[in-house]
């Protein structure tokens, strides 16, 4: 197998550096369990419920999350690989998984609404639509209960390719969602192109909020914002009982975080299914 490189920062291939040689070594090793998790299909995804606010026992949607599995069968979510992968051909093959999976999940489970992420860089990308279109050609109703998110730095990088992609995909009925607001640098007159459904407010706006009157003024805008424009809110990484009771006096739509359920890779509803094909 090719070992996937990414190109070097200085003349020459030498690394004087010893911090970053250890960087690129570690890099270098991240890209390469990627790559041999998608070479032997050692991919899947993780299941987070995403609860409403106006009764937090009740599910308004889940987010499909990509896992890999190393050489040793542990799972590894994407915050210890995306970024690596993020501008390479892996992080394009990685959302082409991802969606591939996020449908196939919406087609078995026909209740299902679902989230699954995806970086503007994979717009355009041929394996990407072409498991878009199988799925979508397949079982139409799937993509009135699929939801996009892409974040908000990603969204920056190319606003007019993504405000053109959103319009294609809104007119079969895909909602989308910009994930991780206020960590980026948001344009806000694109607001008024983007037209996304979701706005999820990022989460170091969130943990503490209920004793940080700087981020509960922050967090109001970005509601206020929401509001104006007609998006869902959806506050992220929501891991005690005070914020949560913080953020539904505000007047969030959502809430998703630990204080509700981690990430699983057999959620309840797919347990439910599982038991019942089994006994056919």
């Amino acid at each position: 197998m090719n070992t996937l490189q990414r190109p070097s920062s200085g003349a020459g291939s030498r690394v004087d550096n010893p911090l970053d040689f250890a960087v690129n070594a570690r890099d270098q090793a991240t890209l390469d369990m990627v790559a041999t998790a998608i070479e032997y299909k050692q991919t899947l995804l993780a299941f987070q419920p995403i609860m409403m606010a106006n009764d937090t026992t009740k599910v308004g949607f889940y987010e499909a999350l990509i896992r890999v599995m190393d050489e040793t069968g542990r799972i590894i979510p994407a915050k210890d690989f995306m970024d690596v992968i993020e501008e390479t051909e892996l992080g394009r093959r990685i959302d082409a998984l991802s969606i591939n999976m996020g449908l196939r999940a919406l087609h078995e489970n026909p209740a299902l609404r679902l989230s699954v992420n995806m970086s503007a860089r994979s717009i355009g990308y041929q394996r990407w639509m072409q498991n878009f279109k199988r799925w979508i050609e397949r079982d139409r109703s799937i993509a009135e209960r699929l939801i996009l998110e892409i974040t908000e730095s990603s969204a920056m990088e190319l606003p007019d390719m993504v405000v053109r992609f959103m319009d294609d995909l809104q007119a079969l009925g895909v909602s989308f969602a910009l994930d991780d607001f206020g960590a980026g640098h948001t344009a806000l007159r694109y607001f008024k192109d983007f037209y996304f459904d979701v706005l999820k407010i990022d989460g170091q706006f969130v943990k503490g909020i209920a004793h940080d009157p700087d981020n509960q003024a922050l967090t109001h805008a970005m509601i206020d914002i929401a509001r104006h424009f007609d998006m869902l809110t959806v506050a992220e990484f929501v891991e005690s009982r005070d914020d949560m009771e913080k953020l539904i006096e505000m007047g969030v739509d959502c809430l998703q975080g630990f204080l509700f359920s981690a990430p699983k890779t057999r959620p309840d509803w797919m347990q439910t299914e599982l038991k019942t094909a089994s006994r056919r």
